[in-house]
């Protein structure tokens, strides 16, 4: 189909954001049949309007943080829930990593001899500089807002797969499940989980209690939640309830509540 008026382009570029989060300018200027400056226009457009941010290559959602941003953000904590989960993992074994900014720093942390699964772009690049390792790169349809790659072929490739260990990201927690603002990651996320002998979810306190677009499952697809310690004990309590496992990361020590 060919959106050659603006306000049917626009509204196919907010009905795709709203479904993926994401829009690169020059695919929706090859689908559309137009130029990636009318695009950028329309995207300018809905940006004055405050129904989408401009962002490198394309257009997010408002709300949504470029990668970036989302990585120096609470970078404290998001360096100890990573080490606090890496206690966690087996000294070797098979572990799928997710896609995220709380997730990365885990490539460098997994045990000598384990064999990484990931369809993160962060991940499998500093998996690719250690030699004491296996990588398992899974590809798809490349997401510049995640850095990671998605679509059917990502999830077809994780349900095919056995993993001793799924650690996943999410974008909120709260007591009726784990959330992401995208559709695409929501299906590999589920596949990811379902490959798991164990699912571990990694969510700073920020979101605890936030809410997100997406529903990725029930608070028990999880084995087990690693935040830290600016978690509301109220969410903590609920998530207790349901049999998930939590364990409070800070400095000197891991806490397991």
């Amino acid at each position: 189909m060919r959106y050659t008026e603006a306000p049917a382009r626009r509204a196919e570029i907010l009905r795709r954001l709203e479904e993926t989060g994401y829009v690169s300018s020059g695919q929706l200027a090859a689908e559309f049949g137009v130029s990636e400056m009318t695009i950028r226009r329309d995207v300018r457009q809905l940006q004055l309007e405050g129904r989408a941010r401009r962002v490198t290559g394309g257009a997010t959602l408002v709300g949504s943080i470029p990668f970036d941003e989302r990585t120096r953000s609470g970078a404290r904590e998001k360096r100890e829930i990573a080490a606090a989960c890496a206690a966690l993992l087996p000294p070797s074994g098979t572990v799928a990593l997710d896609a995220g900014t709380t997730v990365a720093p885990l490539a460098d942390l997994v045990g000598p001899g384990s064999t990484v699964v990931s369809h993160s772009a962060p991940v499998i690049s500093a998996c690719t500089a250690r030699d004491d390792i296996e990588l398992i790169g899974v590809g798809g349809v490349y997401q510049r807002d995640t850095r990671s790659f998605a679509g059917p072929g990502a999830a077809s490739a994780f349900e095919s797969l056995s993993v001793d260990v799924a650690v996943l990201s999410v974008t909120a927690v709260d007591a009726a499940g784990l959330m992401c603002a995208n559709m695409l990651d929501a299906e590999v996320k589920k596949r990811m989980a379902g490959s798991a002998e164990t699912v571990i979810v990694l969510a700073d306190h920020t979101k605890l209690a936030r809410r997100a677009s997406i529903r990725i499952g029930p608070l028990a697809l999880a084995d087990v939640l690693v935040t830290d310690a600016g978690a509301s004990p109220e969410l903590l309590s609920a998530v207790r309830d349901t049999g998930v496992r939590v364990v409070i990361a800070d400095d000197e020590e891991s806490v397991v509540v």
